[in-house]
């Protein structure tokens, strides 16, 4: 008996199912012509009011920011990456120029990439510049919670004043452990603190803010003109108009030496007394509480090249934040 002869006298499979020889071509599929409805694409409706990415000139490339920034943007697709990176390094270019147009192509990324810490940053940054304050509170904290740095929390803290919370300023403040800071967010910490502590009236609280070791005459640093312009207008509220004159001069001279100007020398003003770090001062319910908030800006964030780069904000580029 040939072996086609034993199939064919195989009995039939129990439910009337066909022999395994009449399944001939099982597994594969009948073709169609037309696609199943869910899997044909459909056309995005896109937002008519939705403002359109501003213009990058075809001269600026992902070479203009920093390698570190770069690093941040392999995550994305390469031509996303690409144009993420140009908008960054026009927010470089334009954020002391024309801060609105910065904040704009800081927007254009962060609508590309809005999970990249340091585009987070970036938002936050030109939106504080523009005093956009809700807005910078937001993308701050956002990338504080990304990246797990302190490095903007200045800028945290006086967002909080913006929004006219100087206690909710201080609180945030105080949930940073200061020695773990560099020295430059240090200081513009501390002026920040000193700001919120005028807010609320406690000026002899606003002086010890800014008595910090940072506040030594004898060296200077980039951040030392706007920490004695801050002690000085401090002792300014205070009525102590001769202290506050000489530590308005000593800012002008450190601007000086820092510039580089070879015919102006520093030297340390010996009449000058630096402030002992004592125990701060209780706040005087008597004094006079101040304005909530000034709207006078701070200095203009500086990130890092003159022409063209994007050192990436957490650095030590910004100006100070705001101090009275």
């Amino acid at each position: 008996m040939t072996e086609d002869d034993r199939r064919r006298s195989r009995p039939e499979r129990p439910g009337g199912k066909p022999r395994r020889d009449a399944l001939a071509g099982r597994g594969q599929r009948k073709e169609s012509t037309e696609r199943p409805v869910w899997q044909q694409r459909v056309e995005l409706k896109r937002d008519p009011n939705r403002e359109k990415s501003p213009i990058i000139p075809e001269s600026i490339t992902p070479n203009d920011i920093d390698l570190g920034v770069r690093v941040q943007l392999k995550t994305l697709t390469a031509e996303n990456a690409e144009m993420v990176a140009r908008h960054l390094a026009m927010v470089s270019l334009l954020i002391d120029q024309d801060p609105q147009l910065a904040h704009k192509h800081a927007l254009a990324a962060a609508r590309r990439a809005g999970r990249i810490a340091v585009v987070r940053e970036t938002v936050g940054i030109t939106a504080y510049t523009v005093g956009d304050y809700p807005l910078a509170l937001r993308e701050l904290l956002a990338h504080r919670r990304i990246s797990g740095s302190n490095d903007q929390i200045p800028l945290i803290v006086d967002s909080e004043r913006g929004m006219n919370r100087p206690d909710r300023a201080l609180k945030m403040a105080r949930e940073v452990d200061r020695k773990k800071l560099e020295a430059s967010v240090r200081v513009n910490l501390a002026i920040a603190t000193s700001g919120a502590r005028l807010d609320l009236g406690g000026n002899e609280l606003a002086l010890s803010e800014l008595e910090i070791p940072e506040l030594n005459p004898a060296k200077v640093f980039g951040y030392s003109p706007a920490l004695f312009r801050a002690y000085a207008n401090t002792l300014e509220v205070l009525s102590r108009t001769e202290e506050a004159k000489k530590w308005a001069d000593l800012a002008i001279r450190a601007e000086v030496a820092l510039a580089g100007e070879p015919e102006d020398v520093f030297e340390v003003i010996e009449e000058i007394e630096i402030p002992k770090f004592a125990e701060r001062p209780k706040l005087d319910s008597s004094e006079k509480p101040r304005s909530s908030f000034d709207k006078k800006p701070f200095d203009k964030p500086k990130f890092g090249k003159p022409k063209r780069g994007f050192d990436g904000p957490g650095t030590d580029r910004r100006g100070a934040p705001r101090g009275r």
